[in-house]
């Protein structure tokens, strides 16, 4: 079964540098692969730090994330709350 979850960006910088980096790294630390992508575009490997930032993500955009398999749903969980946060005020 698929997993899906859709989020808005909630860093003031949007989905680039810093913000990126952790959420790649949180990605990378998932069991399972995850893709992100906006809209109807085309989904991205979530563990790619030069796709991710390909998608030119700014603070409001809608993303969805998706993955499939065993702990599919704790991964796009625990990624989609990363995201809802503001990743430039986190130290």
């Amino acid at each position: 079964m698929v997993e899906q979850r859709t989020v808005a960006i909630g860093s003031d910088s949007g989905l680039h540098a810093r913000p990126a980096a952790l959420f790649v790294k949180a990605a990378a630390a998932q069991p399972v692969p995850v893709t992100i992508r906006i809209g109807d575009g085309k989904a991205v490997p979530a563990r790619s730090m030069l796709s991710v930032l390909s998608l030119g993500a700014k603070k409001g955009t809608e993303v969805t994330l998706e993955a499939e398999g065993d702990e599919a749903a704790a991964a796009v969980d625990e990624l989609a709350a990363m995201l809802a946060r503001n990743l430039d005020a986190d130290g």
